[in-house]
């Protein structure tokens, strides 16, 4: 079993930064693919970005790419998303999520534990 907790969000001005933090319960944290995902309101749940439980492997989606970046501490049993250059249309519920067999990590059907999500919010 592992628990999810998510932090960092908040409100920022268009073009600022933010780091989330994904603290993750248990000590085969570092076996697990995470995940970032986000939905907006009256949106689908859309992938942000992937991480190989080593870090060898990392994925972003499209629209983030350049833009946001996933990493991970195993030791903190951690991983971040920073986030810069942000727009409005990056507003959403950012959910982590964890995973032990991902053939794809932008299919969220393939993970096993989410968390509650922290909302972000970018003003124009």
């Amino acid at each position: 079993q592992v628990q999810l907790v998510e932090s960092g969000g908040g409100l920022v001005q268009a073009g600022g930064s933010l780091r989330l933090s994904c603290a993750a319960s248990g000590r085969s944290f570092s076996t697990y693919t995470m995940g970032w995902f986000r939905q907006a309101p009256g949106k689908e749940r859309e992938f942000v970005a992937g991480i190989s439980w080593g870090g060898s492997r990392i994925d972003y989606a499209d629209s983030v790419k350049d833009q946001f970046t996933i990493s991970r501490d195993n030791d903190k049993n951690t991983v971040y998303l920073q986030m810069n250059s942000l727009k409005p249309e990056d507003t959403a519920v950012y959910y982590c999520a964890a995973g032990r067999y991902i053939l794809r990590s932008a299919d969220h059907r393939q993970y096993d534990y989410w968390g509650q999500g922290t909302q972000v919010t970018v003003s124009s």
